[in-house]
């Protein structure tokens, strides 16, 4: 009896990642290229077709293709495109979908990164018996998948749940798309790194981190600087958990979520970002909220995450 399995593509704008997934989430063969090299989106089609017959090549057991898994940047599920994406070459609305059924005669489903990590949650993860849940990713910016009622929340026109761009303060740092005071600023890898310079003007302690540039500094430093006790990477943890416990806080009145899923390069800072994210939260929730709202680390954590949620959309319309 033949194998279902699902292809999983998980479009950057650095690095096309594709797998081969099976229902339990078990990953057979994947490889990444090169997104940015692609000025053309043709171009960059022939290379994701020649890397997917590879992989499939590459099976050494007997197989049935259920469909194709995308997740990319500002995709729209309900029309199969990827519209207005800041950080690709490919520039206005792209007929992802469209294209892709001309060289494949299979479903094809494409939707955001944030959303497709929801979906991988509920199929591979921590949320396999939850209905009300949202993940929030927290990259290079931050994403937001939300699960009501156990289906996706993709809105009117399959673009809600922009959490990221949500205005915290009046005027200050300024998003992706370029909304001032806007959370993830503030709250994802490079917002850290920014919280981290401006603590280091604010404040007169001594700090390892003092000795590095913007470009050189990486989560990876600011975490190890946490567990030796560096004033000003202890201050830039308590801040963006702070600011990203308010936030969810604030989220939980319009969905009241059963838990929160943190999953991405500052998830990775364990207990430093868990804990005053925790707090804040707790402190911040309505009274008939509290004690109601878990805050836990992504079962897709050290998984290939971004494949296997771009996967899980298969399974997920199967």
């Amino acid at each position: 009896m033949s194998k279902k399995v699902a292809i999983g593509v998980d479009i950057g704008g650095t690095l096309t990642k594709v797998g081969i997934v099976d229902r339990e989430g078990n990953l057979f063969g994947h490889t990444d290229f090169s997104t940015k090299i692609h000025q053309e989106f043709g171009g960059y089609l022939d290379k994701l077709q020649e890397v997917i017959e590879a992989l499939i090549a590459g099976l050494d057991f007997d197989h049935e293709i259920t469909g194709i898994g995308v997740g990319a940047p500002n995709a729209n599920f309900y029309r199969g495109t990827i519209e207005y994406a800041a950080n690709l070459n490919w520039k206005g609305v792209i007929p992802f979908t469209e294209e892709m059924k001309k060289r494949y005669d299979l479903p094809i489903h494409i939707t955001n990164d944030a959303n497709a990590a929801a979906i991988g949650e509920m199929i591979y993860g921590n949320a396999a018996n939850m209905k009300d849940f949202m993940v929030i990713t927290l990259g290079t910016g931050l994403g937001s998948g939300i699960v009501c009622n156990g289906e996706m929340v993709y809105g009117y026109d399959s673009q809600a749940g922009e959490l990221g761009h949500v205005k915290v303060f009046e005027s200050g740092r300024v998003t992706g798309l370029g909304v001032k005071g806007g959370l993830e600023a503030y709250v994802s890898s490079t917002g850290l790194k920014r919280t981290v310079f401006a603590l280091q003007a604010e404040m007169l302690e001594d700090s390892v981190l003092r000795n590095y540039s913007y470009h050189d500094l990486h989560g990876e430093i600011i975490t190890q600087a946490a567990e030796d006790g560096d004033p000003i990477a202890l201050a830039a943890f308590e801040l963006t958990g702070k600011i990203l416990g308010e936030q969810l806080a604030n989220f939980t009145t319009f969905s009241h979520p059963e838990a929160y899923f943190l999953l991405g390069g500052l998830a990775k800072a364990g207990k430093w970002i868990f804990e005053p994210t925790q707090k804040h939260l707790e402190a911040n929730l309505l009274p008939f909220y509290k004690g109601k709202v878990k805050l836990l680390p992504s079962g897709m954590m050290g998984k290939n995450a971004a494949v296997l949620g771009a996967a899980a959309l298969v399974w997920n319309h199967e």
